[in-house]
């Protein structure tokens, strides 16, 4: 991980039409770094997600990558190599091949071969059961290989930092170590992730540092490995008074 601040949130609010979801959000990303997001449903998780992916505009604060800012830009733009989006629910195209759908990823750099070999190289490299299944139809897959395809695309826009919305969902065990240890290694080409995960267990395994929300807000941040047990993470989840009914202890 590099010293270089790729994504920054500079006390972002955001909103869906008159009903606040972000408020005053701090947050930066660095090169090669591996960052989560973790806390309770409606904790505004997601709706971080689509500030950075340009699919919604903060209506206070910035949005900075690479020392520009961002908070403006369309989704077509921030595509281009900035950022890749892998939501809920994949959205490939099912009769199409694996080779197919890796390619579309790269579709903006169309024109480039030798950087769309590379690119496939890695995916490939990363999900070799991709690599043995290159010429299936994608709905002839299984759910866990269907993710792989999807995070493979994201990874062949040669995107600075990939943004992912719950990539556990639905997916066997197996398949689910599969793509965090893939993810894991993404920081070593120098991509960063942004994970948004409903597993606590598993995004704090993989990440480096992990922001938790709670109500629109960062409740608690740090290195992921201190907030294993997290009292905070508790609270965030439970709510601060059903923690100390729990027993809980909460830092002052």
């Amino acid at each position: 991980m590099s010293e270089t601040r790729v994504l920054e949130f500079r006390d972002v609010s955001a909103r869906y039409e008159t009903f606040d979801v972000l408020h005053e959000i701090s947050l930066e990303v660095y090169a090669g770094e591996f960052v989560s997001i973790i806390g309770p449903n409606g904790a505004g998780k997601t709706t971080v997600l689509r500030v950075v992916s340009g699919f919604l505009h903060p209506h206070a604060g910035s949005v900075v990558m690479n020392g520009r800012s961002v908070g403006g830009w369309p989704p077509e733009r921030i595509g281009r190599g900035l950022v890749a989006y892998v939501p809920q629910g994949r959205q490939l195209f099912a009769h199409h091949s694996v080779h197919d759908n890796l390619l579309l990823g790269g579709y903006w750099y169309r024109k480039d071969q030798g950087r769309l070999r590379s690119g496939q190289a890695l995916v490939y490299e990363l999900f070799p059961v991709l690599a043995a299944n290159r010429e299936r139809p994608v709905g002839a897959l299984g759910g866990g290989e269907q993710q792989m395809v999807a995070i493979g695309r994201a990874i062949m826009s040669d995107a600075r930092i990939l943004l992912l919305d719950e990539p556990s969902l639905g997916l066997a065990p197996e398949a689910i170590e599969a793509v965090f240890t893939a993810l894991s290694r993404l920081g070593e080409t120098g991509r960063s992730v942004l994970l948004v995960e409903q597993r606590v267990d598993l995004a704090l395994a993989a990440s480096n540092r992990c922001y938790v929300m709670r109500m629109g807000r960062i409740a608690h941040s740090g290195p992921s490995s201190s907030l294993q047990d997290s009292p905070e993470v508790v609270a965030a989840y439970l709510g601060e008074d059903l923690a100390v009914a729990a027993g809980v202890r909460l830092g002052a």
